[in-house]
């Protein structure tokens, strides 16, 4: 398939500001909120996803999207225009879901090209049979027109799925989980062909999981779900690197958490005194709620900036601070490893050291006495709880 037909299928959108736009939505089921006065806007030809735990609202913002809900207030709008009220199948949406649903009666063409073949009038047949061909060499599986659906793999029929979805030409793809039923190797091959797939057609990609592994990995932008409202959006790194409460750190990746009240703070940063006495500092992060005295705050610390070294040796430069502990458990990764140490002090504490900078770790098992730090600026002072 031609580039051009999917630029004449998106004319226009960069004067919209966004693709999909939410405008305090609320959904209710009976007395069960779905959504709260959520508010959320995607951008024209990226790829979105949501992410949280189950019940957070992610499915329901995409089933909204697609059409087959309806607001309990608020407005849903793509590329400007209210999309309330405008049915499922008048939507330039298609949704892929978890479980794939092919027609197990038909073959690979007769499943991809079912949508043009319900179209009125419908399109020729050499049409059709020319569209099919584009969209198998799209998702890279040409001459697989007359395989039954029995005889493909669970990769082939994922890829299969996304060009029956993708032969409608819509202006948004919806993604509902669509890698959950895939095992690890095969997840992460499909993680990047699906990506390589969305900047091949340049259309939106909104992809709802519960894996943060799978949204860091293939998406331009993130939202952060819980209890039925978005708590943070932002790229992969921003929401890595600076999550504005203790949520989004503890659902992105993992971090070392130490709580206590607030000694001092200022605009900048903020001390913590834990409940044994040991004062951390570090700065807030870029968005996230400043701290004041008295408050019970947090630090929190990437598994990847802590510094673990035998306790015998003297501490490194550039560490602000060093706490004696004992390690329990060490896992060797290939590309890393980890170490998880318990302190008298600060309870258990997570340091993963990548193999380019394990020299000092290199030699070191459980039960080994060892001293870990890391520098203040590393870490993220934030509200606890």
């Amino acid at each position: 398939m031609e580039q051009k037909d999917w630029d004449r299928s998106t004319a226009n959108m960069n004067d919209e500001p966004s693709d999909i736009e939410f405008i305090n939505v609320t959904k209710l089921y009976d007395d069960v909120v779905a959504l709260d006065n959520t508010n959320l806007k995607i951008a024209r030809s990226s790829f979105h996803s949501l992410l949280g735990p189950s019940g957070c609202g992610k499915t329901t913002s995409l089933r909204l999207i697609a059409g087959f809900e309806q607001p309990t207030s608020g407005d849903v709008r793509h590329k400007g225009a209210s999309m309330v009220g405008i049915p499922a199948y008048k939507r330039p949406v298609n949704m892929v879901f978890q479980h794939y649903a092919p027609f197990p009666h038909l073959n690979v063409e007769e499943n991809i090209s079912y949508g043009p073949r319900q179209r009125s009038p419908r399109l020729p047949k050499q049409e059709i049979k020319k569209q099919v061909g584009e969209m198998l060499e799209l998702v890279r599986l040409p001459g697989f027109q007359k395989r039954r659906i029995w005889q493909l793999s669970g990769g082939q029929l994922q890829r299969i799925v996304l060009a029956r979805a993708l032969i409608n030409r819509p202006a948004v793809l919806l993604l509902d989980e669509p890698l959950a039923a895939l095992d690890r190797k095969l997840r992460r091959e499909m993680q990047m062909e699906l990506q390589s797939l969305q900047r091949e057609v340049g259309i939106t990609f909104v992809l709802v999981t519960h894996d943060q592994e799978e949204a860091l990995s293939m998406s331009d932008t993130i939202s952060i779900m819980r209890d039925g409202d978005i708590v943070q959006t932002g790229s992969p790194t921003e929401l890595y690197d600076t999550p504005v409460d203790r949520y989004v750190a503890d659902f992105v990746g993992e971090s070392n958490f130490f709580s206590g009240a607030v000694s001092t703070a200022d605009s900048t940063r903020a001390t913590i005194e834990t409940k044994t006495g040991i004062l951390l500092t570090a700065p807030y992060p870029e968005g996230g709620q400043h701290l004041a005295q008295g408050q019970h705050g947090a630090i929190a610390v990437r598994p990847e900036m802590v510094q673990i070294w035998p306790a015998a040796h003297a501490k490194p430069q550039g560490v602000d601070i060093s706490i004696k502990g004992r390690i329990t458990n060490r896992i060797y990764l290939g590309h890393q490893a980890e170490f998880r140490v318990v302190t008298e002090s600060m309870g258990e504490i997570l340091a993963r050291i990548p193999k380019t900078a394990e020299a000092m770790s290199r030699n070191l098992a459980p039960g080994d006495a060892v001293l870990l730090g890391w520098q203040w600026d590393l870490g993220l002072a934030m509200l606890d709880g």
